[in-house]
């Protein structure tokens, strides 16, 4: 069977993607597996911020999924296969950010760092502005230029983290998000309507991918960072 051009194909690329973080999970220098509690509710606010986006931009037309290529179970117009995207890649992209926080010691962002991103928020507010008519580029670059706007203001100290983080992920999620476009196959699972984006792609990927993912990737560590925050004074209290 060509499992390329099977139902079980955005599985496979699923399982994949987690299989590596889960069995490093239990690594003795990193344990991943004592950050879970913090990370699942991190990963519920963030499906809770963009799943029903996700629904809304399907019922739209904004894509479409090829039924060719997913199980057949949807959920809410969505595949299944969909809702565990949203489980499954910021898990793994959570695991590279504990790596790094381990491996690598980073400084805090800048000052020059919270004026990039002050300025990349309000470039991709103007080209929001811009395509107005893109319902995905506006959309996601409009929001994801306001996060921008917000952490220059808010300046949280994990951000030169998370920007390593994000940089490196890019490469596996370019790599999974191609399979996923069809940029490694004759048939993409993910279709785009080539009305609501702006035509520019990397491989067959649509460059609001790009922005989608760090919109995704930012809420979720946001989260996982603020309620750690919140978990260390109980932990302290129950080690009094």
């Amino acid at each position: 069977m060509d499992l390329f051009n099977s139902r079980y194909f955005y599985f496979i690329v699923l399982a994949i993607t987690i299989s590596y973080p889960i069995l490093r999970s239990f690594e003795k220098r990193i344990e991943f597996y004592k950050s879970w509690n913090l990370l699942l509710p991190a990963i519920c606010i963030m499906m809770i911020i963009h799943v029903p986006i996700d629904i809304v931009f399907t019922k739209l037309g904004v894509w479409s999924f090829n039924h060719n290529l997913v199980y057949g179970f949807f959920l809410a117009d969505l595949p299944i296969e969909e809702w565990l995207f949203f489980i499954i890649i910021p898990f793994a992209c959570l695991f590279i950010y504990k790596v790094l926080k381990y491996f690598f010691k980073i400084s805090t962002a800048s000052k020059l760092t919270y004026n990039l991103t002050l300025l990349c928020g309000i470039v991709l507010v103007i080209l929001a502005i811009f395509f107005y008519d893109k319902i995905y580029t506006s959309f996601y670059f409009s929001i994801s230029g306001a996060t921008m706007i917000l952490i220059y203001l808010k300046k949280p100290y994990w951000w030169k983290d998370f920007l390593f983080m994000y940089l490196l992920s890019l490469a596996p999620f370019l790599l999974v998000n191609g399979m996923l476009t069809g940029s490694f196959t004759n048939n993409a699972i993910v279709i785009y309507n080539e009305s609501h984006i702006i035509g520019l792609r990397i491989l067959n990927i649509p460059i609001e991918d790009t922005i989608y993912c760090f919109e995704i990737l930012v809420t979720v560590v946001a989260a996982y960072e603020y309620i750690k925050s919140l978990a260390k004074p109980l932990s302290i209290q129950n080690n009094q």
